[in-house]
């Protein structure tokens, strides 16, 4: 009998870890490079970023309302970083078939009504933000480049005020690209990524 409960232990054990997500990314790995269609119809890949020093990336979507807060503040972060280096790459991981507000159709003009000049990147399956670890939106994830690869710098919120802008008063984003570009390490490595959860495609 001991045997048995041992062994029936063992197997629930196994069903658990195969139903868990992946962990995904912590600070200091190295992410895989990914290819994904953005809503131009192009593949957008991260590598191919040849001259870029890392990346933003943000895991968001159309219909999420703490997305919609952020959209400006998104679009604010390309404008200043893009040049020195670290563009946004933005990735809507919902499943369309749950949420048909985040169809690639509607995706296509979200970034057109808001005049998005980075990639707004299709991630229907959930595989790239199930390996990045992602599981809201807005859920950020700032890489910098070395010889090795696009090293993980920072996880979590774009910063501290998501109702209102101009009252953070801790802008985590900027602060760790600044850091980043004066050749330090971002003084805050991790924060709660606030907003909705994936919707994530059934298998």
């Amino acid at each position: 009998m001991k045997h048995l409960l041992t062994l029936l232990m063992g197997a629930l054990m196994l069903i658990g870890t195969a139903a868990s997500p992946p962990a995904g990314y912590e600070v200091g790995d190295y992410v895989s490079d990914f290819t994904l269609r953005n809503v131009d119809g192009k593949d957008v890949s991260l590598s191919s970023y040849a001259k870029a020093k890392g990346a933003i990336v943000i895991f968001t979507c159309n219909t999420c309302p703490y997305s919609k807060l952020y959209e400006d503040r998104i679009i604010a972060l390309h404008k200043q970083f893009e040049a020195k280096g670290y563009p946004v790459i933005a990735i809507n991981p919902n499943d369309p078939g749950q949420q048909a507000g985040d169809s690639f159709e509607e995706m296509q003009k979200r970034a057109k009504d808001k005049g998005f000049t980075f990639p707004y990147l299709q991630d229907a399956s959930g595989s790239v933000a199930r390996a990045f670890g992602a599981s809201r939106t807005p859920h950020v994830f700032i890489l910098n480049k070395e010889a090795k690869g696009y090293k993980v710098e920072y996880i979590g919120a774009i910063d501290n005020n998501h109702k209102d802008a101009a009252a953070a008063d801790q802008k985590y984003v900027e602060e760790a690209i600044s850091q980043l570009m004066s050749g330090k390490k971002p003084k805050a490595t991790t924060t709660k990524a606030i907003g909705c959860t994936i919707k994530w495609k059934e298998a």
